[in-house]
């Protein structure tokens, strides 16, 4: 399946816009080749994503972050590999304390889900998990490890943010080989030049 546009087609956005996206995935696998935005390998869970972005926006500040990367999905969510899903919201699972001490939960601006939605026909919208173990989400349909992390240091730095990501298994499935990667590695690759160019659009 394939989603958007060719990599040939985003670069003819302009290349300064493409230049102010910054591209983050937990692994090298989930990252697309590079075709003019920025990218980074935050590293895998919670703490080193957050520490990895965060000293990047320091260090060259963006427009806009895309956290992007492979998931799990619940069985009664319908969702199967290599479905793309668009966060709507990211929350933190493994955070239990009142909201007044830390914020457990990040909102996407809904020009940003558009956005997404726009460029991924056949994407859905989901609130996304983030734990560092898996299977340890709650209230959630779809988990994954660096999204809030990764959302969040991009909101201490005031730099809008979304979350996408490429379901590679059932949450409850535990035989890690009947996980779906190469696909889902392969459909978060695919969608993302076109994920870039659109959202580079809506932070002009």
């Amino acid at each position: 399946m394939a989603w958007g546009l060719a990599y040939d087609d985003v670069v003819t956005v302009a290349a300064d816009a493409l230049a102010r996206v910054l591209v983050v995935a937990a692994t090298d696998r989930e990252l697309a080749p590079a075709a003019g935005w920025r990218t980074l390998c935050c590293g895998v869970g919670p703490v080193d994503a957050a520490a990895a972005t965060a000293a990047a926006l320091a260090a060259d500040r963006p427009a806009l972050v895309l956290q992007v990367g492979i998931a799990g999905a619940r069985r009664d969510s319908g969702l199967a590999p290599p479905a793309i899903v668009v966060g709507t919201e990211t929350c933190y699972c493994d955070l239990g304390v009142p909201e007044r001490f830390a914020p457990s939960r990040l909102i996407a601006a809904p020009e940003l889900v558009a956005g997404a939605l726009r460029a991924a026909p056949g994407a859905v919208a989901e609130v996304i998990g983030t734990s560092g173990r898996v299977g340890a989400t709650i209230g959630c349909r779809v988990e994954a490890m660096e999204g809030f992390a990764v959302l969040r240091a991009a909101a201490l730095a005031g730099v809008p943010a979304i979350e996408v990501r490429a379901i590679a298994n059932a949450i409850e499935e535990t035989d890690r080989a009947r996980w779906r990667f190469d696909e889902a590695f392969d459909a978060i690759r695919a969608v993302t030049p076109a994920l870039v160019k659109e959202l580079a659009s809506c932070v002009r």
